[in-house]
């Protein structure tokens, strides 16, 4: 399967849109400070995305437990995400989990399963002439860094689930209905250590969504 390079900004974008993702993280001005999501179409409920988890769940995969939760929900053109950055006492242990949920204003806009559809499941591109015999070509670093960034499926959670990310930096990327999740967390340097303190919290989210 192949995978656009654009999925790997998928780790720094938290406002979505179909032509492109942007990297930064820094609030907009359309940042609205709310704990919960507007009404889930698919779930007919409100969500509170920081009660997804709890400080026992952030204590048993981090080492401690939160000090403060910080919510904020963006909209982009076409659904919401609802994060919540849950702070613990050493900073660069933190968590943070985001929902992506339709927007009832807009419900001829792009839901979130139409865009991981788009993201993760892209058609395959066209072949270009036969492969040539002999020695592949030299990948060169760029072409090492998308491949290390395309999306890893973990078995196990929800109805689908991919690993974005590389030895540095990564995210848990989680399809459940008409909505998914990402999870991120701090502090950790092993990628596979990080993988899987990012799933224990996607189980722990999924039971309340």
């Amino acid at each position: 399967m192949s995978h656009r390079p654009t999925i790997s900004i998928l780790l720094c974008g938290f406002l979505f849109s179909t032509a492109s993702l942007p990297a930064s993280q820094a609030p907009g001005s359309s940042l609205q400070k709310s704990a919960k999501v507007p009404e889930d179409a698919s779930s007919g409920k409100n969500v509170d995305v920081c009660a997804l988890v709890n400080s026992a769940e952030i204590e048993a995969v981090q080492g401690e437990p939160i000090k403060e939760t910080k919510p904020s929900v963006q909209q982009s053109s076409n659904f919401l995400m609802s994060e919540c950055f849950f702070g613990t006492g050493t900073s660069n242990k933190s968590v943070s989990l985001a929902l992506a949920a339709p927007d009832p204003a807009r419900p001829s806009a792009l839901t979130p399963r139409e865009f991981w559809r788009k993201q993760f499941h892209p058609p395959e591109p066209a072949e270009e002439g036969e492969p040539v015999a002999g020695k592949p070509p030299k990948k060169t670093e760029g072409e090492r860094e998308v491949e290390l960034r395309k999306p890893r499926p973990i078995d196990g959670l929800g109805e689908e689930a991919y690993w974005v990310g590389n030895s540095i930096s990564g995210a848990l990327y989680v399809l459940k209905g008409n909505s998914f999740l990402r999870i991120s967390v701090g502090g950790v340097r092993e990628e596979s250590a990080r993988m899987e303190k990012s799933k224990a919290l996607a189980h722990a989210a999924l039971k309340r969504l």
